[in-house]
């Protein structure tokens, strides 16, 4: 990286360092710069400052706005692949795609050999290990540690009472759309009122990432004995 700006090289100084001062008083989360943490409040806010020119979508980055433009209006593929004709949207699935050509694999499991090409990849890898089920079988309650094993489960399992409706905001499937427009009021709607975490301080305007956030807490054993180690959750 060159610049000819001194601010603009202490910026991107900032991309490689794992500092993060820039705190969230919303939720617990901390970013590197004051940009980014501009750009998460926003999701607290459900401020979308960046307008499409030709449609009505707003977005919270510019970069959510730029990459918009790409897959809906110009259709450009600015990132073209050196070894083959492949072209993509986004640098980031370039970055994926050209593993392909060099087999390197930078995103490595801590708990065995697995690695993988994408750090997604080695996200949804290490529920294998932890155990944890977060998809769950709209029909039966079934629970799988991933979505895509959930709906071969309920294409092979329900057939045609497969609901055809899925939520673009989370893994819900509804058989109705109706029900679907009930879904997305009810869990996915921006509140003005922040719903408040009663076992931290974290706040949230969408029910939906509210309840996630409180499955953090399960078992979480919060009361500690001042006189030995025994921890409890009550």
């Amino acid at each position: 990286f060159t610049s000819v700006k001194l601010s603009s090289l202490r910026r991107h100084l900032k991309t490689h360092s794992d500092e993060k001062r820039h705190m969230c008083h919303l939720c617990p989360k901390a970013f590197r710069t004051a940009t980014l943490l501009h750009n998460h409040m926003n999701t607290h806010t459900g401020n979308k400052p960046h307008k499409c020119s030709e449609c009505d979508t707003a977005f919270v980055t510019r970069g959510e706005l730029a990459r918009h433009r790409r897959y809906k209006h110009t259709l450009e593929k600015p990132f073209k692949c050196t070894v083959c004709e492949y072209s993509s949207v986004e640098a980031s699935k370039m970055r994926r795609h050209v593993r392909s050509h060099t087999g390197e694999r930078p995103y490595p499991c801590d708990l065995c050999s697995y690695a993988s090409k994408d750090a997604y990849k080695l996200k949804r890898h290490k529920l294998t290990h932890t155990g944890e089920k977060r998809y769950e079988c709209y029909v039966c309650q079934a629970r799988f540690t991933q979505s895509g094993t959930m709906k071969i489960h309920m294409l092979q399992k329900h057939g045609e009472n497969v609901p055809k409706y899925q939520c673009p905001h989370c893994s819900t499937f509804l058989s109705r759309k109706s029900d679907l427009g009930v879904h997305l009021r009810n869990l996915h709607s921006y509140m003005e009122e922040a719903v408040k975490c009663r076992d931290c301080e974290a706040a949230f305007h969408e029910r939906y990432a509210f309840l996630q956030h409180r499955k953090t807490h399960r078992n979480e054993k919060r009361f500690k004995c001042a006189q030995c180690s025994c921890t409890c959750n009550q």
